[in-house]
């Protein structure tokens, strides 16, 4: 029979009627504790939220890697490459690449009678994965790309849309820079403007102004002929991965693969501005974790100083018994144990429905031009909630040794004789 064990459940279930100045202060504590997982939880949860819906629509955008010429000149516009490359069957293979597709990006400026609007156009192929921009759909619909023929719609954002006060279905005259294709190898270079008519096919909202207020998507083939490509040349390929945790080792091996001719560049490295501000998120739950537990610790040592204090006539007892230091602490912190446990189980409770209802219901709004969200996201991920629980218990009872110890500086004689 465990000894410490039953003791400590006759003190957790002594006399209700029997007053005890210890109670309110154990309450505050499981309290303090249920809040302070609470908070933890519902941090971890958004913080991963925010980095997962801001970082899914970078990808969106721009896929997980993209692979171009070396020689690209400083303009968003990429030198065409070759479509059919040597490396395309055993990057395929690849572990870790989930799809891999042409595109080309060629800007250009949308006049109307009252307005002009700068943009740039993404031009997709048949292979194009359109699940992102569905998900952002709010109305009309996507094309498809076929391998004959040359479509005329376009996609264009939400923000586009009001400015220039057109609707799905409308026209849109696309004005264009472009080199003149060169008749004789000896010519000097000369540039033509160049228009194209589309008809808005789907209109989108991300709510990432930096991309709704230029990115619209059109036919590859659009921009083939504009540019003077043949069928055979694109912009590049954009590589999508099913985890983003292997994007760094995954960029390393494709950067390797396609040659000295071509690079690799994963969106990390384009968008480094955004990814480190991503990142510095997570040193602000770090905070936040760190200021919680510190406050649950101190909570609970006072709770185990005022139970210790309360039960002096106890251990001078035990003492007298024949128990020795060691006994009685752990008397005590079989007490704080399931105090904690008691404040775990209802923080999780609390911290997880919240997340819950938010997630299902949205019931907290952010202001999309500020956060690029409009509601505050939810990611709960398993793992962290058991590490925060295991966390939060480990540093708890490790703090609470020191208290304890108190113990062993109680003389019997002294103890009995307390009241």
């Amino acid at each position: 029979m465990n000894t410490e064990l039953f003791i400590a459940r006759r003190i957790l279930n002594g006399d209700k009627k029997e007053k005890q100045i210890s109670k309110p202060i154990v309450r505050i504590a499981i309290a303090g504790i249920s809040l302070g997982l609470t908070v933890m939880i519902l941090t971890v949860a958004i913080v991963k939220g925010f980095q997962k819906e801001i970082r899914e629509k970078i990808i969106g955008f721009g896929s997980h890697i993209q692979v171009t010429n070396y020689d690209n000149n400083t303009s968003q516009e990429p030198t065409p490459i070759g479509r059919n490359q040597d490396f395309l069957p055993a990057l395929k293979q690849l572990k870790g690449i989930k799809h891999i597709q042409i595109f080309a990006v060629k800007s250009g400026l949308i006049k109307t009678k009252t307005d002009n609007e700068g943009v740039l156009l993404t031009g997709v192929g048949s292979d194009f994965d359109w699940s992102f921009v569905q998900k952002n759909l709010k109305k009309g619909s996507v094309f498809h790309v076929a391998d004959t023929g040359i479509r005329k719609e376009i996609v264009i954002s939400e923000k586009i849309a009001k400015r220039l006060d057109k609707k799905t279905g409308d026209r849109l005259l696309i004005y264009f820079i472009t080199q003149k294709k060169a008749t004789d190898s000896s010519e000097a270079m000369v540039f033509e403007q160049r228009v194209k008519e589309f008809f808005i096919s789907g209109i989108y909202d991300t709510g990432f102004e930096e991309y709704d207020n230029k990115k619209v998507f059109v036919d590859i083939a659009q921009l083939q002929k504009l540019n003077y490509w043949s069928k055979d040349q694109v912009g590049g390929f954009e590589i999508m991965l099913y985890n983003f945790d292997d994007l760094d080792k995954i960029g390393e091996e494709v950067d390797g693969m396609v040659g000295q001719s071509l690079a690799a560049q994963t969106i990390r490295k384009s968008n480094e501005t955004i990814f480190s501000w991503l990142d510095l998120q997570d040193v602000n739950a770090w905070i936040v974790i760190g200021l919680m537990v510190l406050v649950a610790s101190i909570n609970m040592i006072s709770a185990l100083l005022i139970l210790i204090l309360e039960r002096t006539n106890m251990i001078g007892i035990l003492k007298a018994l024949g128990s020795d230091n060691w006994s009685i602490q752990k008397i005590f912190l079989y007490n704080a144990s399931y105090l904690i446990g008691k404040g775990i189980f209802w923080g999780n409770v609390i911290g997880i429905g919240l997340c819950i209802v938010q997630k299902q219901f949205g019931l907290f709004t952010l202001s999309e031009e500020t956060y690029y969200v409009s509601v505050v996201p939810i990611h709960m991920d398993l793992i962290y909630i058991l590490l925060l629980n295991v966390g939060t218990l480990l540093t708890c009872l490790v703090m609470l040794l020191l208290p304890s110890f108190i113990v062993s500086k109680i003389t019997p004689v002294k103890a009995i004789r307390f009241s």
